[in-house]
């Protein structure tokens, strides 16, 4: 067994590479192999915002704070909420973020595959995140 304290793990800035806006990662749980289930708590201040990527095995979102937006490839943006949980399914290239006045805050879970657990792609443009 394998308690991590609260406190006992450093937050950190989102890298500009990855999100758009200010976002802070404050990770949660890496377990060691041979599971491979990682997760973070991830806070979105209002307008920030992930960019496109994809999960090899997928990821599930759980909205524990304010107002977010989510969206795939090709689908409508949805607005998510405190309480709601998201399901994407592996290789389905997506974004989630806060919504324009608001912050969100959801618990990111994922499996590594072969050590990797995101495929990083291209940045979310204003036009695509307010259409």
């Amino acid at each position: 067994m394998d308690i991590k304290r609260n406190g006992s793990q450093l937050s950190g800035k989102g890298p500009s590479d990855w999100f758009t806006g200010t976002v802070r990662i404050d990770p949660l749980f890496s377990a060691p192999e041979p599971a491979r289930v990682n997760g973070s708590s991830v806070t979105f201040e209002p307008g920030a915002r992930t960019a496109w990527h994809t999960h090899p095995l997928g990821q599930t979102l759980i909205v524990t704070a304010g107002c977010g937006r989510v969206q795939r490839e090709g689908g409508p943006i949805e607005e998510i909420r405190p309480g709601d949980v998201v399901w994407v399914p592996p290789g389905e290239k997506h974004w989630h973020g806060a919504a324009p006045t608001t912050a969100m805050t959801h618990i990111a879970i994922q499996e590594m595959l072969d050590g990797k657990a995101v495929d990083w792609l291209e940045q979310v443009s204003d036009e695509q995140y307010f259409a």
